[in-house]
């Protein structure tokens, strides 16, 4: 209620009728302070592993989710704040032109509305993180947030969220049916990519895939493997569609030096060595290219190798990538318009874009 100066358990007080339970209400349930039911939720002060789970479990009781973070905002309506929470480290993930060029998109859409952009961990920091300060998703004044990716941690953190009925949009990542997706087509990019491989006549392939999980480090991918990141598991079962017994590689990142490595592991047997590797980035692709190059092997002459992305990769040339090149702008632009519609009442309908299959010269006919 923009104006009138009251917070929420002012509010609540007001009306009995839709009055939601209060810090005060936890504290009586739990038989403690409310100072002490308060620390627990803000973790400025240390208090006992029982207190802390007493309060906790009748907040439950109550239904109580947490103060509002929103309430210091009543009076201008909105705090004209749209959280971005990316899965990966923030300090890697600008290292991505893709997300740059999504942030872009995103920016231009939310900048009609008076809003900016906040960069926010996916949960709030343990009372031992020292180190860890500001505000995350679950404790920042958001008007709305948009999830890159959703799993692990955060699906636990938007739960408290979507409580407070803030609005959420996620990119390439799935938060629950009632939550707007903005999704690109990559399985069946990749699986455009890789049946063009099948009809130079490859067989023996390889992927170099994004990491499996947010604290993936580089491996060999198992069976048993369990990948929780959408875009990589998506974009590796459009490889196995067309190659099902290609062996897969995980990066920790999508990075050339991640895609170099990758490389160099995948070459080192020459007796094992396959005639096309389908890196999941076009980052990956050109590290891939580096390691084949100090094999002593020819790119497409005795491998060929794949991208996904349709970036500009500096220091590439001579070679053009054959990729598939996706719209990451207007993903960035359909977020932005989906939290718009949200915020105004109106629905938010999900959207999937199709990515574009582009031939270079990094792919060619297998080897005799």
């Amino acid at each position: 209620m923009p104006g009138t100066g009251y917070d929420q358990d002012e509010m609540s007080r007001h009306d009995p009728g839709t009055r939601r339970a209060t810090i005060s209400d936890v504290a009586r349930e739990a038989g403690v302070s409310p100072s002490t039911a308060s620390v627990v939720f803000s973790r400025k002060t240390p208090v006992s592993d029982a207190t802390r789970r007493r309060v906790l479990d009748a907040a439950a009781a109550l239904g109580y989710t947490g103060p509002d973070p929103r309430a210091a905002s009543l009076r201008r309506g909105r705090s004209g704040i749209v959280g971005v929470v990316f899965e990966e480290h923030l300090g890697r993930a600008f290292l991505d032109p893709v997300k740059t060029l999504m942030m872009d998109g995103l920016a231009d859409a939310v900048a009609p509305l008076g809003a900016g952009l906040l960069l926010l961990r996916d949960h709030e920091p343990v009372a031992s993180d020292a180190t860890a300060t500001g505000p995350s998703l679950t404790t920042a004044p958001l008007d709305a947030a948009v999830l890159i990716g959703c799993s692990g941690l955060l699906r636990e953190s938007l739960e408290a969220v979507k409580a407070r009925g803030i609005p959420v949009v996620v990119i390439e990542g799935d938060a629950g049916d009632e939550v707007p997706r903005i999704d690109l087509d990559n399985r069946e990019a990749q699986r455009q990519i890789a049946s063009h491989l099948r009809a130079l006549g490859h067989r023996r392939v390889a992927v170099v895939a994004l990491p499996a999980r947010v604290d993936w480090e580089r491996g060999w991918l198992r069976d048993d493997t369990a990948i929780t990141v959408d875009v990589t598991r998506d974009r590796l079962a459009g490889a196995l569609d067309v190659f099902p017994d290609a062996a897969a590689y995980a990066a920790a990142g999508s990075f050339i030096d991640e895609g170099f490595a990758a490389g160099r592991e995948i070459f080192a047997d020459a007796d094992r060595r396959p005639t096309a590797v389908l890196a999941q980035s076009d980052l990956l692709a050109a590290g891939v290219i580096r390691a084949a190059e100090e094999a002593g092997l020819r790119v497409p002459e005795d491998v060929s190798v794949t991208g996904f992305d349709g970036i500009v990769v500096d220091g590439l040339a001579p070679y053009e990538l054959t990729t598939a090149v996706q719209p990451a702008t207007d993903k960035g632009r359909a977020a932005g318009a989906a939290v718009a519609a949200m915020l105004e009442g109106r629905p938010a309908a999900s959207i999937r874009f199709t990515c574009t299959f582009r031939e270079g010269n990094t792919s060619g006919p297998a080897p005799e």
